[in-house]
This record gives C-alpha cells, sequence and structure tokens, in this order.
C-alpha cells in the first residue's frame, strides 16, 4: 500500500523568481551595500550634528553670554550650517549616482556582456527579469529614503538659529518629504531605459547621468510655478518674514501697473513709509510670495511629476524590451 507525499517542491515559476531575486541580490550586493553604508554614514552625520556640534555651539554662546564684553563666534554657526547644507546636497542629488549605477551596471553591463539574454534562456523571461531588477534596487531606496527623510526633517528643524537655509531652498525642499524618493526612482527608471537602448555601460551611464542633472537643474528653477503664489499689499508686503518665498516685489502705481520698484521697501517707519509712496505716485507695494503653509502642495504636485517622468520611462523600458526580444 502505498502512501502519497503531501509536500512538493514549489512550482518552477516561483523557484525561478525566487532565484533571480537572489541572483539580483548577489551581483548587485556591492552597490546595495554601498546605499546601506551611505544611508547610515548620512543618518550618523546628522546625529552628529545635532547632538555633538549644536550642543558644542549652544555652550559657546553660554558661555560668551557671562563675560562683560560678550563675543561673537559665528565660525561655529557657520561650521554647522556648512554642514548641514553639505548633507542637504548629498541626499538631494543621491538620485545621480542611481541613476548612473543603473544604467550603467543594472542594465546596460549585462546587455553588453550578454549576461541578459543567457538569463533569458534559463527559464526567465524578459519581463520578468526586468521586474526583479528594478524591484530589488527600487526596495532598498525606498527602505534607505523612509530613514533618511524623517532624520533629515528632524535634524532640519532643530537648531533653527544655527542653520543657513529655508524650507524653500532647494535642498531642504526636497529632503523634506517623498520628492527625494521620487527623484531616485525616476533615476533607477531613467537609468534602465537608457541601459537597454544604449546596451552599452559607459554610454548608458553618461547619457542617464546627463539626463538626471539636466531635469534636476530644470525643475528646481520650475518648482515654484506648481501651486498659485499669495499676494500681498501695503506694509505687509514690505515687512515679509524668511520664512516666506518672495517670488516677486514691486509698486502699484495709479493706473493699477505693477512696477518692479523696490525705493519703498526700505522705508521703516510710517511716515517714511507714506512720504515714500506720495513721492513716487505709487498707491501700493505688492509682494507674490509662497507662504510656509504652501511647502505640502508645492511638494506634493512636485512629487507627482517626477513619479510620472519616472514612469513613463519605466513603461518604455517594458515596451522596448518586449519589442527587441520577440
Amino acid at each position: 500500500m502505498s502512501t502519497e507525499t503531501l509536500t512538493t517542491a514549489p512550482p518552477a515559476d516561483t523557484a525561478a523568481r525566487g532565484g533571480l531575486t537572489w541572483t539580483v541580490w548577489r551581483v548587485h550586493r556591492p552597490a546595495l551595500l554601498a546605499w546601506s553604508a551611505y544611508v547610515l554614514l548620512m543618518v550618523g552625520w546628522m546625529l552628529w550634528l545635532r547632538y555633538v556640534t549644536g550642543a558644542e555651539i549652544r555652550a559657546e554662546r553660554a558661555a560668551c553670554r557671562k563675560l562683560e564684553n560678550g563675543c561673537i563666534d559665528l565660525g561655529s554657526a557657520f561650521d554647522y550650517a556648512s554642514a548641514m547644507s553639505s548633507i542637504g546636497t548629498l541626499i538631494a542629488y543621491s538620485s545621480y549616482a542611481v541613476a548612473a549605477w543603473a544604467g550603467a551596471s543594472l542594465t546596460g553591463r549585462e546587455l553588453e556582456r550578454g549576461t541578459a539574454q543567457l538569463a533569458w534562456t534559463q527559464s526567465v523571461t524578459p519581463v520578468r527579469w526586468l521586474t526583479v531588477k528594478l524591484a530589488v534596487p527600487a526596495a532598498a531606496l525606498t527602505v534607505g529614503m523612509a530613514v533618511l527623510v524623517p532624520v533629515y526633517r528632524w535634524a532640519w528643524s532643530t537648531n533653527r538659529d544655527l542653520r543657513g537655509d529655508e524650507w524653500y531652498y532647494t535642498d531642504p525642499f526636497l529632503n523634506r518629504g517623498p520628492a527625494v524618493l521620487a527623484y531616485a526612482l525616476c533615476a533607477l527608471a531613467v537609468g534602465a531605459l537608457v541601459g537597454i537602448v544604449l546596451r552599452r555601460a559607459l554610454p548608458a551611464l553618461t547619457v542617464a547621468l546627463g539626463f538626471m542633472v539636466a531635469f534636476h537643474l530644470w525643475f528646481d528653477v520650475r518648482f515654484d510655478e506648481l501651486w498659485p503664489s499669495t499676494t500681498l499689499r501695503g506694509t505687509a508686503a514690505s515687512r515679509l518674514p524668511m520664512t516666506a518665498d518672495q517670488l516677486e516685489l514691486g509698486a502699484v502705481t495709479g493706473s493699477g501697473a505693477r512696477v518692479d520698484d523696490l525705493s519703498c521697501f526700505d522705508a521703516d517707519a510710517d511716515v517714511d513709509y507714506t512720504r515714500c509712496m506720495s513721492g513716487k505716485g505709487f498707491t501700493d507695494l505688492y509682494a507674490e510670495v509662497h507662504p510656509a503653509s504652501h511647502f505640502w502642495p508645492l511638494h506634493l504636485v512636485a512629487t507627482g511629476i517626477i513619479l510620472a517622468v519616472g514612469v513613463l520611462a519605466t513603461a518604455a523600458a517594458f515596451w522596448l524590451l518586449r519589442r527587441r526580444t520577440r
């Protein structure tokens, strides 16, 4: 009398899928480990600034206040602001490295050497190959940014009197929300697409990196157009807080026309303000600004646009791969 074993081996496609994921991890393990080390380095640097450098500056300022003539130590505060700015830049522009790696190593090198074509003959379809190729680094990028973004938001929001930037500066604007992750995922998709198009590592690296640099720089000067600005009038326009992103300043003439004249913005006393306005023939001052409350609308719209570019690049990569492997 025979018995039937109920435990069976996993289906072939499941094994292939798991094996491919492991293969991608093994092949690109140095890059993934480098990314992990980078995340830990950035987090450690921010913690050091917060708890060590910041505390030393506070102690220096407290000692200065106890002196009869006082003292001014701008160097330490400048060093803190400079270090925080460097961290912000490294995080904001990490997408450049992602694009270069994805174009050169993730797809370009394997297509150039023929290892991708070999994998397609081993029960791995081209679509599954590309899916896993994108999914593994995308997961690593998401986990890393899920650590970096909250830590950066926390580090940036503390010691406000020591830092030198505001929310509308390019790096804090990106790093304090999901836009920086969107850039990284977009860079991954663009790099993969370029690698499939060119099938050579070095040209793919150059083109992918060049595209992300151009896209990033272009977007840096256009993001403040993604949400309607707020118009301030009169003395409210002339006494703008540092937290307001100033887009346009000027005066209004008797005919209602706006002119680029800032001379009355420097009038401090009411009598000086009135004299300046009447002498110039102005009826009002105006300022087009983004207040701090506009951060999230601007940031989320920017994130959506960046993700849309990444989705288009991903769709194009799959379409081209299918077309070439029919």
